[in-house]
């Protein structure tokens, strides 16, 4: 059974409000690494449960969910090797062609009836460096699977406009965000977890920068998840 939206929320308060005093206990890792490592695996977690609820809640068979993570080889793109200059670098690559693909996943599969119907990205916040190479691995992925939904769940944002509002009826995005994903053919879902704009200076593990995760917030990204999933009922 996945958590509750309530479990969830305090799950989430417990873990932040405790990560600090955990990075400051670890002495075999720089404080920044623990950081890091405790919020993106906290990500990944809530994003879990945010799945699970979704599923549930469209009263989807609990047997034909999975979130069991997948590694996959992405081939190398055959035209590219005739655009290369020296005979011998083509003839060698086609020689060895199978040795040629690049090993990719995402931080959460989720599949239907075992075959994965949605790659969710996890990250503590994402800015739009990020976003490229986000952006980069799904266009990847769907070379292989051209029908999987795209999610990017983010605890903050740090894209600018108004994604760091995700109570919104609707999202406007940036000129920046919008601009890189332009050069893609993907559908980004982008869900938003903590509201305000990030700011550096200002983290959230800090007791005095502390953010609330709101209950209805959450419910909107797992309505968002809901409504990926409902066609695979």
């Amino acid at each position: 059974m996945p958590y509750s939206v309530d479990e969830i929320v305090k799950a989430y308060e417990i873990l932040v409000k405790g990560i600090e005093a955990e990075a400051d206990n670890d002495e075999e890792r720089a404080f920044g690494g623990v950081i890091r490592a405790g919020k993106g695996k906290l990500v990944e977690s809530i994003a879990k449960h945010m799945v699970a609820i979704a599923w549930q809640n469209l009263k989807g068979k609990p047997t034909r969910l999975s979130l069991e993570k997948q590694t996959f080889k992405i081939p190398i793109n055959k035209p590219y090797i005739d655009r290369l200059k020296h005979k011998e670098v083509r003839e060698y690559i086609r020689k060895n062609i199978s040795d040629y693909y690049y090993v990719l996943r995402t931080d959460v599969h989720v599949s239907i009836n075992k075959k994965m119907v949605m790659g969710i990205e996890c990250k503590a916040y994402t800015e739009n460096a990020m976003l490229k190479r986000i952006m980069v691995d799904f266009t990847l992925l769907k070379s292989i699977m051209p029908k999987i939904d795209c999610v990017l769940l983010q605890l903050e944002s740090q894209l600018t406009g108004d994604y760091s509002n995700p109570k919104n009826k609707i999202t406007y995005g940036s000129h920046s965000s919008h601009t890189i994903m332009s050069y893609f053919d993907v559908d980004l879902n982008i869900i938003t977890l903590l509201e305000g704009e990030r700011k550096v200076d200002e983290p959230i593990h800090s007791s005095e920068h502390y953010k609330d995760l709101k209950k209805n917030v959450l419910e909107l990204g797992i309505n968002t998840i809901s409504e990926l999933l409902k066609k695979h009922l």
